[in-house]
């Protein structure tokens, strides 16, 4: 076959390098090995690459050696079958780098208590691959951050090498789309959102995930990739806003809220149907559009609308746990001294993940009123969270019978809410999952 007139402008390194991940003899790497990584790293695998994952976690290391998953959208068959085929390697050890072909960041990015970005995980995993960083290897970093975050930090200090992007080595962004628990939407089907710091390190991104991911989208920049990845998070949290809004305005009317969501939900165009809660939760939507307001501010511009919609999602635990006072105040109990049971702590039904979940703050907030706080999560056996440690309580049936107030923060599809409902004193849904039984209950007080 003979080269198109695209390739053929390609550096010579760009085409080598592009003609081993077509044939998927390169070897490819992952550095991060969380809820993002893994996933990535199997998909990877199972493209026909040799892939080694990289973290500094002894823990994650050992159990993908043996075959094990620690992440619940990815099966522990599917690792330990590439392990058995020899086409996954796990290691603590960055020099390993020095033997890949290709490698994808996929470290946190939070945010400090000072509400400015924490890139301290993409600083630190930069200066230790720039150590190993060599001819004819493409880097790309998925990790979500501010635009300029590729160019100003991972550039500068691999090009302090000596090397040339887009001649000797190709860099590159390309956003996560991960959302944990979903069957429909996966790594592999998810289209791909790709940008290069040139047009040569954009055609081997797009060599490098091609072999893996079905759809791919490439954009004119590193910056573009990174703007389009805040603004669907962005996109998330200001309607969440809305819709909290949304629900307390309805509160002071007497109305229903969930009742007027769903009315609106009919318009088969012009709407789409969002719902209040507690708060947010997740690795991005509580967190990405603080990256982007935190960057306007940089060029003297105040994004309003992202920090208006932070300042009511931040806010909606202090809403819960005032329903929660509301509600025992109605029969005469004090928040101080009763016992509470919040029922479910991930940030999204039918998952383990604690991120920034806002029953986490729910519960701390009710601690600091004097309540008796129990838990139960049928994926969560634990959660040590800043000054306090719980454990699932090991009977929900009793629990429920003993609890003065139960709140409901987690819809998971494992509980039988009718049995929630019947078995309860008084309830607090922040997540209608009671729905219309809930509505004609007088014991339910919901969001």
């Amino acid at each position: 076959m003979k080269p198109t007139e695209k390739s053929a402008a390609l550096p010579i390194a760009a085409r080598q390098l592009i003609a081993k991940l077509n044939s998927r003899t390169a070897r490819v790497g992952v550095v991060g090995l969380g809820y993002v990584g893994l996933p990535l790293v199997e998909v990877f695998g199972h493209a026909g690459y040799t892939v080694v994952g990289i973290d500094v976690d002894d823990r994650k290391v050992q159990a993908l050696k043996k075959g094990q998953s620690y992440i619940e959208d990815v099966p522990a068959a599917r690792i330990k079958e590439l392990i058995d085929q020899g086409r996954l390697e796990a290691t603590t050890d960055f020099a390993v780098v020095s033997t890949l072909d290709a490698l994808s960041i996929c470290v946190p990015t939070p945010l400090r208590k000072t509400g400015d970005p924490d890139l301290s995980f993409i600083i630190n995993v930069t200066e230790a691959i720039a150590r190993f960083l060599h001819p004819g290897m493409a880097v790309v970093l998925e990790s979500t951050t501010y635009p300029g975050t590729t160019r100003e930090i991972l550039l500068p200090k691999f090009e302090s090498r000596g090397l040339k992007a887009g001649k000797d080595f190709f860099l590159a962004f390309s956003p996560e789309r991960v959302d944990p628990g979903r069957k429909d939407w996966t790594t592999t089907n998810t289209p791909k959102v790709i940008g290069g710091m040139t047009p040569a390190c954009l055609e081997v991104a797009k060599a490098y995930y091609g072999q893996a991911i079905q759809t791919l989208v490439p954009v004119s920049s590193a910056e573009a990739a990174e703007m389009a990845k805040l603004l669907e998070n962005t996109f998330r949290a200001v309607n969440i806003g809305l819709v909290n809004e949304m629900a307390l305005m309805c509160d002071r009317l007497g109305l229903d809220v969930w009742e007027i969501i769903d009315a609106a939900a009919t318009k088969p165009f012009g709407f789409m149907k969002f719902s209040p809660g507690p708060g947010l939760g997740g690795h991005c939507i509580p967190i990405d559009p603080l990256y982007l307001s935190w960057k306007l501010k940089t060029v003297n511009y105040t994004a309003r609308f992202i920090e208006l919609a932070s300042e009511i999602n931040t806010n909606m635990p202090r809403v819960a746990v005032q329903k929660v006072q509301d509600a025992l105040n109605s029969v005469g109990k004090p928040v101080k001294g009763s016992r509470i049971l919040v029922l479910g702590v991930a940030y999204k039904p039918d998952v383990s993940d604690l991120r920034e979940s806002p029953a986490l703050d729910v519960i701390g907030l009710l601690g600091k009123k004097g309540a008796r706080v129990a838990y139960h999560d049928p994926y969560v056996p634990e959660v040590k969270h800043d000054s306090w440690n719980l454990r699932c309580v090991p009977n929900l049936h009793t629990a429920l019978k003993s609890a003065d107030c139960v709140v409901i923060t987690t819809h998971h599809s494992a509980y039988d809410w009718d049995r929630v409902l019947r078995t309860s004193r008084l309830i607090v849904d922040t997540r209608n999952a009671l729905g219309a039984k809930g509505k004609a209950s007088a014991k339910v007080t919901r969001l």
